[in-house]
């Protein structure tokens, strides 16, 4: 069954221990932290203080997606402060392999995420060293835009190199995520479904990942 990650970027940061409420109220399955250092991306978000603050509020995996420069730099204290998980872009890693055994050496799954613009081919090299490949449907740094549909291609691409390899890498697509898409998104390969303002804008976010869920 695929997975939903709400993005707690777009999550109410004057009252978020509500929607942390909410979301372990949910059938959401994972909590997605999105980190941005306003260099990597055109935006800043939050740090670790926050990271420790969301992840003490859930037993739900917590999936952090790094979006920021030398990312080798932090990968320690988003451990200390909770990850489940650490997802980090290939465009910002000099030494991407060896940033990913870090993250491993630390019993932390790893991820790496591309940008639209780059090319599946660029993921062979490491497929069989990771736990998440994270096919980036908009350009990374805001939330609320609109799905690139030539995603859809690299989703299938993606699933093809994952499953000739036999291989359990989960395919997580962020940005851009609807009701009206997500099927199509799935139905491409896709495990993990990230997903900001569908669920957070929505009138009734519980009901909305209830129908991501049971797309």
């Amino acid at each position: 069954m695929t997975i939903i990650a709400p993005s707690l970027l777009s999550a109410n940061f004057a009252n978020l221990k509500k929607d942390c409420d909410m979301l372990n109220n949910s059938q959401a399955d994972w909590f997605h932290l999105d980190v941005m250092d306003g260099h990597f991306v055109p935006n800043i978000s939050f740090g670790p203080q926050i990271v420790e603050a969301i992840c003490n509020s859930t037993k739900k995996f917590c999936d952090v997606h790094l979006m920021i420069e030398e990312p080798e730099k932090y990968i320690q204290s988003f451990k200390n402060a909770g990850a489940d998980n650490i997802t980090i872009h290939l465009e910002a890693c000099r030494h991407l392999h060896r940033t990913i055994q870090q993250i491993k050496s630390l019993d932390l799954s790893a991820g790496v995420a591309i940008n639209p613009h780059t090319p599946i081919d660029s993921l062979k090299d490491i497929i069989k060293d990771i736990d998440i490949a994270c096919i980036m449907s908009v350009n990374p740094g805001f939330g609320g835009q609109t799905f690139i549909q030539h995603s859809i291609n690299k989703i299938k691409q993606l699933r093809e190199l994952i499953d000739e390899q036999l291989l359990q890498v989960k395919i997580e697509v962020d940005g851009g995520i609807t009701l009206e898409n997500a099927a199509t998104v799935i139905e491409a390969g896709a495990d993990v479904l990230v997903a900001g303002n569908t669920i957070f804008k929505s009138p009734n976010p519980i009901k909305t990942i209830e129908k991501l869920k049971s797309i």
